[in-house]
């Protein structure tokens, strides 16, 4: 075992501080959050300031609330069929744009990544943005939310990149077996590249899972909202009344129950995505770092 400086043994206990703090700046909002929506509404009214614990008896009343508005349950239905047609669209032009800028093959190739490359750095705008968008017909429809954004640069990049690491050996093989392009993409890119794949699934669904801009520029029908654009009008509209007109709340407690109602809210919304991650937690660094490797 090498033995360390005194100088290493510091810098060390520096870092591991430092790693401490960012990770409580990090965590206490989540924790703050699921604290107080379980704490007594009256008391979380009354109180302001940091929350360690659940004030009071637990409390599952506002998580009942929620649940019990019929605009929560559709937007959180909506919410997941953009999450799943939209990954699931994202990652099929993705990998197939990937594959086809990865082949060494092809004398275009440079010239479409430079193309590409310069979409990140020069954007039409949001008024041509919308008036493309209103020119097909998309307006107030769920495509208006999937299609627009329905591949990222930097992801595209990285899938290529990570693409490009599969030694050429491997295609060749696969062609000479018979394999097609379209099979060789699939069935040996593919599984090669699947810590890249998977972070990159990962990047698409946070994306679509936390959109609210674009729905709120163009869908109008509250039917089709997603549940942030629902959990933005909640807390910037203070749109609660509808959960928390009940009659075993007295009108004295509705302000505090809707204070309430947007940290169950936030929760709702939050829960889901953070149960995810750690099943792909595995996949994270390793696919990052192979679309690192090669420029």
């Amino acid at each position: 075992m090498i033995k360390q400086t005194t100088g290493e043994k510091a810098f060390s206990v520096f870092n591991y501080f430092l790693l401490f703090v960012i990770s409580v700046v990090c965590l206490y909002p989540i924790w703050h959050v699921a604290v107080a929506s379980v704490s007594d509404p009256l008391m979380v009214f009354s109180k302001r300031g940091f929350y360690l614990w659940p004030l009071g008896k637990l409390n599952l009343q506002g998580y009942k609330l929620v649940m019990q508005n019929p605009n929560i349950l559709s937007g959180f239905l909506n919410t997941l069929f953009y999450v799943g047609a939209g990954t699931a669209l994202s990652m099929f032009l993705t990998i197939i744009g990937a594959y086809a800028l990865s082949r060494k093959g092809p004398h275009w190739n440079r010239l479409v990544m430079k193309i590409i490359i310069v979409t990140m750095y020069f954007q039409g705008g949001l008024i041509p943005f919308y008036l493309l968008v209103k020119d097909l017909n998309l307006l107030d429809t769920r495509m208006s939310i999937i299609l627009p954004i329905a591949v990222n640069t930097w992801n595209l990049i990285v899938m290529r990149t990570a693409f490009a690491a599969v030694p050429e050996s491997v295609v060749e093989s696969a062609k000479l077996d018979g394999a097609g392009d379209w099979r060789t993409c699939w069935v040996i890119i593919v599984p090669m590249a699947q810590a890249t794949v998977a972070v990159i699934a990962l990047f698409y669904a946070v994306r679509m899972w936390n959109e609210w801009f674009n729905p709120s520029l163009f869908i109008s029908s509250k039917t089709k909202y997603p549940l942030q654009l629902l959990l933005r009008e909640i807390l910037i509209k203070n749109d609660t009344k509808s959960m928390t007109q009940l009659g075993s709340v007295g009108q004295s407690q509705q302000e505090s129950y809707r204070l309430l109602v947007k940290y169950c809210t936030i929760m709702v919304a939050t829960i889901p995505i953070l149960l995810v991650y750690p099943f792909l937690q595995r996949y994270f660094i390793q696919g990052i770092m192979i679309g690192s490797i090669k420029g």
